[in-house]
């Protein structure tokens, strides 16, 4: 199936993500990530308070796409008797997050893929998950929550959106008309996504936060530090030439602002819940939290 045949014709296959390398990208990136993953970790500790605003004593905790494992360390310390497993699909990340490890907050690492959880039904409480989802298949992912969810359990992840790194994309759109940057759905599509799977009262809301840079060669190179790489099935082969990277470094400074390039990331929060009867679809209990209560309390905190 050549790139300027079938799969321009189909979208879908178009911008259809290759596991092997994104599961290789990381492996090879997990040395590097934590230096570069700035964003990484500010969406990261957004997403565990937010587990502050629900009541939850979970037995057994998932870290879905732990990278090097500072979640499952903050996961074991918010819930000292829970049991909390790390599952990344590369290896490497694992290795690292043995750095994360101690006598009072160890917890488990399992290699799998969040498409294929090797858990059994109905056996977790919480799974939490901070920007993984948008290099998997969202519906195999919530399928597979779904399955091993107990009732009343919790998902609560982030992911990135479509105006993700819109800057680049738009740069690239004037060099040629190649896939260079992943597609991201948004927030609607991930809460379709979730009611597909079965999941009751999921609530969704968007950030949007920009990191500058001094020039092009740093943007690329932190990407490239965390993993985050092209995995589209219609991705280019080879090196990118100096004519090319001249042309797009010449698209991108258009963007330039006091004195500095931006790149914008949109992150998607979320969290749902397992039906407490999987013929009927409840409120979650002790919840009680609205998006606009989320957003109030969130605010509060930063300014204090």
């Amino acid at each position: 199936m050549t790139r300027g045949g079938p799969l321009r014709a189909d979208p879908e296959a178009w911008f259809a993500l290759d596991p092997v390398w994104v599961r290789r990208s990381h492996h090879r990136a997990s040395g590097s990530y934590d230096a570069a993953a700035v964003l990484q970790a500010e969406v990261r500790g957004q997403l565990l308070s937010r587990l502050e605003l629900t009541a939850l004593t979970p037995g057994l905790v998932i870290d879905a796409g732990a990278g090097t494992g500072h979640a499952s360390r903050a996961l074991k310390r918010r819930y000292p008797r829970a049991r909390v497993i790390a599952v990344d699909a590369a290896v490497g990340m694992l290795r690292m997050a043995r750095r994360q490890q101690s006598w009072r907050h160890g917890f488990d690492r399992i290699c799998a893929d969040a498409e294929r959880l090797p858990f059994a039904d109905r056996s977790v409480d919480l799974i939490l998950s901070n920007l993984m989802l948008h290099w998997c298949d969202a519906d195999r992912v919530f399928a597979e929550c779904r399955r091993v969810l107990k009732p009343r359990g919790s998902l609560c992840f982030t992911s990135f959106g479509p105006d993700t790194l819109r800057e680049l994309r738009a740069a690239w759109g004037q060099v040629d008309a190649q896939s260079h940057v992943n597609r991201f759905l948004d927030m609607h599509d991930l809460g379709d996504a979730l009611v597909r799977a079965g999941f009751a009262a999921p609530v969704l809301d968007v950030d949007r936060l920009t990191l500058t840079y001094a020039d092009l060669r740093s943007l690329m190179s932190d990407l490239k530090a965390v993993g985050a790489r092209n995995f589209t099935a219609a991705r280019p082969r080879g090196l990118v030439g100096r004519d090319k990277f001249a042309k797009l470094h010449s698209a991108y400074e258009a963007f330039r602002e006091q004195g500095r390039l931006p790149a914008t990331y949109e992150v998607i929060y979320a969290q749902a819940w397992a039906p407490a009867d999987a013929s009927r679809r409840l409120d979650p209990p002790n919840s009680g939290v609205s998006l606009e209560e989320i957003k109030r309390q969130l605010h509060a905190r930063r300014v204090t």
